[in-house]
């Protein structure tokens, strides 16, 4: 029996959010039969008008049976309609899974849904989700959370990552990792992955740092003096650090901080290596500095990050 899938919209949503349409359609090609049926619905039916101007045609909220509920997120977080909360509530008694992409966890918190439930939303909207629903149990850093059967994730392409665990929950994980490969994508991110990072935040302007960074990444496990980045880029120490700091707006030794920080959360989130030799293939040679290092960017250390990740996963 195919699962229906009914994908709410509301006019103004953000379009990226119908990539789940493809993680549902790619799985139906993967599976020796059709697994999912998507349907998009809206308050009223028709054109619904996505916030880049495209419209998408809509079936109007009935009485209809899906097996998966998802409202999609936008731009503007604003608020639901009292026709799409008193949907999400129906489809809360009646579907085995309900769950939103991106500020549609918003409408959920609207409807109700979230008090006492850990959640995932946008990076850019969670101190204001925070403050509006301070019952939820917002992981603001997470790529997606799943909390008795309501599913949430970030923004953006997060809603791929939700939509791949909804394929390994439906048909297992070799299944998903065709789908993932598929969609050219890596196979989905685990739930209490980090939405942030290192490299988006360091900016270089010029080739040459940017080499030097790149060079940075294939040798973390070394010291990385200042001196080994100036060489591997043609200038001295001192040119080095001053075109560094006029290009990214840090020092050298704060990049590498950061580049270390998160490869070794990526490993913790991965769950294959013990703490020891995260810490040792990273660079920061014992757990100890490992764990002042994790304080400082994330304020927690290793173990309480790794426990998110299989949390979420």
């Amino acid at each position: 029996m195919m699962l229906r899938v009914g994908i709410v919209l509301y006019p103004g949503f953000q379009v990226i959010n119908l990539a789940v349409v493809s993680v549902f359609e790619f799985a139906n090609t993967t599976t020796p039969e059709p697994l999912y049926e998507c349907v998009l619905l809206s308050e009223h039916g028709g054109p619904v008008e996505a916030s880049a101007g495209v419209e998408v045609k809509t079936q109007a909220f009935g009485g209809d049976a899906f097996d998966t509920v998802l409202v999609v997120g936008d731009n503007d977080a604003v608020d639901a309609s009292p026709g799409v909360i008193a949907f999400l509530r129906a489809s809360a008694q009646r579907s085995r899974r309900i769950g939103a992409t991106c500020t549609g966890a918003f409408h959920l918190a609207q409807a109700g849904l979230l008090a006492g439930r850990r959640v995932a939303t946008h990076w850019f909207h969670a101190a204001g989700f925070r403050r509006m629903f301070p019952e939820a149990k917002l992981e603001e850093d997470s790529i997606f959370v799943h909390d008795a059967g309501v599913w949430t994730s970030a923004g953006a392409s997060a809603c791929i990552d939700l939509a791949l665990a909804f394929v390994e929950d439906d048909a297992g994980i070799d299944i998903a990792r065709l789908v993932a490969k598929k969609l050219v994508v890596y196979h989905r991110r685990t739930g209490g992955q980090s939405q942030h990072s290192a490299l988006l935040e360091i900016l270089p302007r010029s080739d040459r740092i940017q080499k030097a960074l790149t060079y940075a990444k294939r040798h973390l496990h070394t010291d990385l003096s200042v001196e080994d980045l100036a060489n591997a880029v043609h200038l001295s120490p001192r040119q080095f650090s001053r075109a560094f700091r006029e290009e990214t707006g840090q020092t050298p030794a704060k990049a590498i901080e950061h580049l270390r920080t998160e490869t070794a959360r990526l490993m913790l989130e991965s769950g294959r290596h013990p703490i020891e030799t995260i810490a040792r293939d990273t660079g920061f040679g014992d757990p100890d500095r490992m764990r002042r290092a994790f304080l400082r960017a994330y304020g927690q250390p290793p173990q309480v990050i790794r426990r998110s990740a299989r949390a979420g996963a």
